[in-house]
């Protein structure tokens, strides 16, 4: 029987309007494993229908994104105020990478975020080895250039320790035309690092070989044998525009809100599964439970970050633009990056700032309760929550590992639905969930933001300008040059 359009109408509004009280058990509940897989899915999906990534200013980021905000507008618009950042950034792609050996066969090499030109053509120089020290880093400090003849040649640094951008930095100012760095563990499953936009100009190409190559070319230097190698690197920078997407519940105090984030973007080497659809598709999961509840006494609000991958630039972005009032109603931000590494460990994250642990708690209570090995570590330098550090909001996150044996497709083509511990992926999503549910019902005990904590990072919300102040000169350089170092080239 065809109901009439009162009726028909009536049976719509009972779906978009929410009857059932929230409970953390109830939240806890809807996260379903294949819906987690789902999601992942499609954003594998997505890569492969856009040249194998979900980057920053590439086609599969905007792809993503707007996956994203079909489900928050179209899905869940009765009960989420979604919205959409816009904001720029220096976009770099290496559209071809080379590197020869001493006897002119190439050899297996990858390349680096904001990695710089060559000459076009390339640089065929003397090979100059390097002293390995990896208790303080090879290469990253100016006395272990002392002595090394650098000028003019090309420079074997090996990897570790230290960031690469600042052995490249020292190879330039000792004269070198390139770096060929050595990865610091056996085999080639190892991925890419980012040298930051901030850091163009500073920095002498690269291209990333090997631990096996550069051992068998190490003993012929010792010996004094002169070598020459052979550097390619095409590159292009210019300022591209990219989103973060912000998605928060209509019910709760718009005074007190929880936040949670994970970020969107892929790198340009691979898929980006678990790094970071794994935390992403647990956002979307927990905005689609709560959509069913009311009771909300606090907001919740999900954000998906752009550009993490070429340096948390766009939680960076966000937390430099909240002005102070807006900044004081985030009550707590929880950061979810790769919660579902094949070889998990279940790491929490607690800081200095005393209102850490109200977070940390409830995460490590659920976890520990279903036996998974979760134990409190400390926070970095390479998420999303570092924005929120560095302003003030208490915080707190899940992570599984990067890296062998954790994640070694990290930053790999392979980081794809076959590089997930589904086991991991929704325990830790249904703590992220229960987490939510509970600081959404009450945040007693939870102090505001401590607005004279500080980082070893960067230091307040005047170090959050000055690193936009650096950027806004890159994107000005970039915008100027429009750089590219092989115009014969189509950009790929």
């Amino acid at each position: 029987m065809k109901p009439s359009t009162l009726s028909l109408a009536a049976i719509l509004a009972v779906g978009c309007v929410a009857n059932e009280e929230l409970t953390c058990e109830k939240v806890e509940a809807d996260i379903k494993t294949e819906e987690l897989r789902n999601n992942l899915w499609h954003f594998q999906k997505i890569a492969r229908d856009n040249g194998g990534n979900r980057a920053f200013g590439l086609p599969g980021y905007k792809a993503s994104l707007d996956y994203v905000y079909e489900r928050a507008v179209t899905r869940f618009g009765k009960h989420m105020d979604t919205y959409v950042q816009p904001f720029n950034h220096t976009f770099e792609q290496t559209r071809k990478l080379e590197v020869k050996g001493p006897d002119g066969k190439p050899v297996y090499a990858i390349t680096l975020l904001y990695n710089h030109a060559t000459p076009a053509g390339g640089v065929t120089a003397e090979l100059v080895n390097t002293p390995v020290d990896d208790t303080k880093g090879s290469g990253c400090f100016a006395e272990q250039w002392t002595g090394v003849d650098a000028m003019g040649k090309l420079a074997l640094v090996k990897r570790g320790v230290c960031a690469i951008s600042d052995k490249l930095k020292l190879a330039k100012k000792a004269g070198a035309l390139g770096v060929i760095l050595y990865n610091q563990t056996p085999g080639t499953d190892y991925g890419s690092a980012t040298l930051s936009a901030e850091n163009i100009g500073q920095l002498v190409p690269a291209g990333l070989i090997p631990l096996e190559v550069a051992n068998s070319w190490i003993p012929r230097l010792t010996a004094g044998e002169k070598l020459t190698a052979s550097l390619l690197v095409d590159s292009v920078f210019e300022t591209r525009l990219t989103w973060n997407l912000i998605s928060e519940t209509k019910e709760g105090d718009p005074n007190n809100v929880v936040m949670l984030g994970a970020h969107l973007d892929s790198v340009q080497a691979g898929p980006g599964v678990n790094d970071d659809g794994s935390g992403s598709t647990a956002l979307l999961e927990i905005m689609g439970s709560f959509k069913k509840y009311k009771g909300f006494k606090n907001k919740v609000r999900f954000a998906w970050w752009g550009a993490e991958e070429s340096g948390l630039v766009g939680s960076l972005y966000y937390t430099k633009n909240l002005s102070e009032q807006e900044a004081d109603k985030i009550r707590f931000y929880f950061n979810y990056d790769m919660i579902g590494s094949p070889a998990p460990y279940f790491h929490v994250y607690q800081g200095e700032n005393p209102g850490d642990i109200h977070g940390a708690n409830n995460l490590m209570e659920y976890l520990t309760g279903k036996g998974k090995p979760a134990e409190i570590a400390g926070f970095g330098t390479s998420s999303d929550y570092v924005g929120f550090l560095n302003i003030g909001v208490p915080s707190s996150g899940l992570f599984t590992g990067a890296g062998a044996p954790q994640d070694p497709c990290y930053h790999l083509k392979c980081d794809t639905l076959d590089n997930i511990d589904w086991d991991a992926l929704t325990a830790n999503a249904k703590a992220a969930a229960r987490a939510a549910a509970k600081f959404a019902l009450s945040l007693d005990g939870v102090p505001p933001r401590n607005k004279t904590m500080a980082t070893p990072n960067l230091r307040g919300r005047a170090n959050l300008l000055n690193q936009f102040e650096k950027w806004a000169r890159v994107e000005k350089q970039a915008e100027d040059s429009h750089s590219c170092a092989h115009k014969e080239h189509t950009v790929v």
